[in-house]
């Protein structure tokens, strides 16, 4: 029986804008199960990004819960949510955000570097994963030497370092080709298949949404499509 990994309880989130609160969510519910893959889509605006950002404890809500894992992270301290993250969460986003002056092999190692409860060799690890990702003769390249396919492969793979439960992309083929993108989704199916990964990512593809095992449409702050059920 799969479990949840993910619940959204009434999450609002207000923005302040000079005077005006504008309202990004407005009561959001929602359950994420291991091993799904999980779409979010929606108009731009409608607080796709910012709804990502709570689930992965980058932001907090104005009102509301996020578990993960049966854990509220909601009022957590920076210090014990920076330790949920990088053991828990990967992060994948659209702009790569490579370390420009580190290889490809040095920027998938840093997390773990980083990780209070190391697991792994880092530079064997992040070998493995790179070769896993089809980029084990590019180890020593930097991003600027990189393809931009090959780059948001290597995004995934530093993503994957720790081995987080739960993958989070935030328009993960915005800035690729048709090709590219096709190679990411690959990926993200690969990795599920031998992980179990539960992967949740935002996207304006329709392509790319329809391969998501389900898809949660947000309007004006609210999921559109009902509340999330037990697969």
């Amino acid at each position: 029986m799969t479990h949840s990994v993910i619940r959204a309880t009434n999450i609002t989130r207000d923005l302040k804008l000079g005077s005006h609160t504008i309202h990004a969510l407005s009561g959001v519910n929602m359950e994420i199960f291991q091993n799904e893959m999980v779409g979010i889509v929606g108009p731009s605006g409608s607080g796709k990004s910012t709804l990502l950002g709570i689930i992965g404890g980058l932001d907090s809500p104005t009102n509301g819960t996020i578990e993960i894992d049966g854990i509220d992270i909601t009022r957590m301290s920076e210090d014990k949510l920076t330790e949920i993250r990088n053991e828990k969460i990967g992060f994948i986003f659209q702009f790569f955000n490579l370390i420009p002056t580190l290889t490809a092999l040095e920027n998938v190692a840093l997390p773990i570097e980083f990780a209070q409860h190391r697991r792994h060799d880092p530079k064997k690890r992040a070998k493995q994963l790179l070769d896993m990702l089809g980029l084990g003769d590019r180890l020593h390249h930097r991003p600027n030497e990189l393809s931009g396919g090959q780059q948001q492969r290597v995004a995934i793979a530093r993503a994957l370092a720790n081995d987080p439960p739960i993958l989070l992309a935030d328009e993960p083929s915005g800035n690729l080709d048709s090709k590219s993108g096709a190679a990411v989704m690959s990926a993200l199916n690969t990795i599920r298949a031998e992980n179990g990964t539960t992967i949740v990512l935002v996207t304006h593809d329709p392509t790319l949404a329809s391969r998501m095992d389900r898809v949660l449409t947000l309007v004006d702050g609210q999921i559109a499509n009902g509340l999330v059920t037990t697969p």
